[in-house]
Order: C-alpha cells, then structure tokens, then sequence
C-alpha cells in the first residue's frame, strides 16, 4: 500500500516571476512542498486552479495578496483546498519591506 502524501504549495508574488520557470518541489515520504513565484494575481489564480486539479491540500500565500484576491483564489479552489496568508507582526513586515525596496521590487517598469 502506498501511503498518500500530505501536499501543499506555497505562493509568492515576485515581479519577475514566471510560473512555468520558477517553481520547485521538495518531498518525504509523507509530504510534499511545492514553491511557486507568480507576477500578478491572474496568474496566481491560474496556478491555484491547477494545484487544486493535481491533488494539492492546503495552499500558503505569501502576504502580498490582498482579501479580494484570497477570496478569488478559494472560489476558483471550489473550497476543497485549504488556504492559508502568511502574515508577520509590524516589526517583521517593515524587516522585509526594506529588503525587497532594496532589491529593487518595487522599481516600475
């Protein structure tokens, strides 16, 4: 018999991303973590309809997404994924916010 995986995905918006190229997958016996980089939310939906298609369980977001867009996320789902935000406390936030200006995320094209 085999066992069923416990699987799940994590989603980051990123300005440069492209869903098809950036993406890995990391497993154990018993789970298995997909990361994918999204440049907008229509492409998010499109990757969360797919995770959603493939047998993924639980769906993280990262705390980019607004809840317009969650709720989008969990109607195009039909509610049978579960889905999480991650969202830090104010110090963390201001943290990371500093990093990505510094990176140049928030650089318009």
């Amino acid at each position: 018999m085999t066992a069923k995986k416990f699987k799940t995905a994590f989603i980051a918006h990123v300005p440069d991303a492209d869903p098809e190229r950036d993406r890995c997958k990391i497993e154990t016996s018993l789970y298995e973590l997909t990361s994918i980089l999204v440049g907008d939310d229509r492409q998010a939906l499109k990757v969360c309809e797919e995770l959603a298609q493939g047998g993924v369980h639980s769906i993280i977001l990262c705390p980019g997404f607004t809840h317009k867009t969650i709720g989008e996320i969990i109607e195009a789902t039909k509610e049978k994924v579960g889905i999480s935000v991650a969202r830090g406390d104010d110090p963390s936030t201001r943290i990371a916010l500093k990093a990505m200006e510094e990176a140049g995320w928030f650089k318009t094209q």
